[in-house]
């Protein structure tokens, strides 16, 4: 088996699998409780909190979510709740991933204004959202990476402009695909563990120190009443295991698509999507053969890839659109996405792969 679809999920690493065991074996007390199990537990948390704000190298706090989603929706529904007495205009993007895009389309009903900003229609786009931010602008959201095609927009850039001309801006990056790869900044970051080589349903938000958020979620008031809900000790430990074991430094991805592209160039009728974009992520039309039967045809090969987001699938791609790739060529689009236990002898039987089914299919 060859598995190229790491941007939508990873294999957990044994680090974080021994790491989660061991926690439900010998630390599974509930870190509310105030004897020894439940400090145990606490520790285990406090631990994996500095892990992350280290990582990050940021100060702050940490809560951790049931993932991303949860991470996205807490940050943009309890900033845009909290200021909404301020104003009401938000900036996004057209490529952002559905955990972004939905709650936006939830806010414009409560009456927010929205202003979504395609790539394609803009020739800096870092420049394009700096430039969208007001004095009404409350909230400023945008992914580092983008999961389709992995393009990246330097959230450095935009978030240092933004809060010299804006201060009281609150920014939320969307740092999934790009945390433990490029430098993420904003007041508010999402990240997931499954992205990481972490265990699936965990997830964390790091939150600036004065920044105010309401929460979601009520009830036993864990997480200082950001987010309550009994923390899964074992999966917090374990995300933290993952961060400690990824690399500080990956040029591996780097080899890997080069590798790529130059398989690519030597079969007619490819169109490479991904530009600007991160190394482990490489989005590519096969032209005349659409793309749910390139997939299935890799997959009796033994070669796993996507069409796409999988929280999206057999939907049209709007981010596809928004980075400028026709309809056409988005209904053939596959995404190669990376891990370090990848090989180049991989990339080359994938290649070999993709002529068979070109010579198959194409029409």
């Amino acid at each position: 088996m060859i598995y190229f679809d790491n941007a939508a999920t990873t294999k957990p690493c044994e680090e974080a699998v021994s790491a989660a065991v061991k926690c439900m074996s010998e630390c599974y007390g509930n870190p509310s409780s105030l004897h020894k199990m439940g400090i145990g537990s606490e520790k285990v948390i406090d631990s994996a909190k500095k892990t992350m704000l280290s990582r990050l190298n940021k100060e702050g706090e940490i809560y951790f979510t049931s993932g991303a989603t949860e991470s996205n929706n807490l940050a943009i529904f309890g900033t845009a709740r909290a200021l909404k007495r301020r104003g009401n205009r938000i900036v996004t993007t057209a490529i952002e991933h559905p955990s972004v895009s939905e709650p936006m389309k939830k806010l414009e009903e409560e009456g927010f204004e929205v202003v979504y900003l395609k790539p394609c229609e803009c020739e800096n786009f870092e420049d394009a959202l700096i430039n969208a931010v007001d004095e009404k602008t409350i909230l400023l959201c945008f992914m580092a990476v983008n999961n389709e095609t992995g393009f990246i927009i330097d959230s450095k850039k935009v978030y240092n402009s933004v809060k010299k001309r804006f201060p009281s801006c609150v920014v939320h990056l969307d740092g999934v695909q790009g945390f433990c790869k490029v430098p993420l900044f904003g007041d508010t970051i999402s990240l997931s563990a499954h992205k990481i080589h972490g265990i699936k349903g965990v997830g964390a938000l790091y939150k600036a120190k004065g920044v105010r958020l309401l929460p979601n979620v009520y009830g036993g008031g864990q997480q200082g009443g950001i987010r309550s809900g009994t923390e899964p000790v074992d999966l917090i430990c374990a995300f933290e295991a993952a961060v400690k074991a990824y690399p500080q430094n990956i040029t591996k991805f780097s080899e890997l698509r080069h590798t790529l592209i130059q398989h690519l160039e030597q079969l007619e009728g490819i169109i490479l999507n991904s530009k600007n974009s991160v190394d482990n992520i490489v989005n590519f039309s096969v032209q005349g053969v659409r793309s749910e039967i390139m997939l299935h045809f890799l997959e009796e090969k033994g070669i796993f890839v996507s069409s796409g987001s999988a929280c999206s699938r057999g939907k049209v791609s709007p981010a596809l659109s928004a980075l400028g790739v026709s309809d056409k060529d988005a209904d053939s689009a596959v995404r190669v996405s990376f891990s370090l236990s990848n090989t180049e002898e991989e990339i080359g039987r994938l290649a070999i792969a993709l002529a068979e089914g070109i010579k198959r299919f194409r029409r």
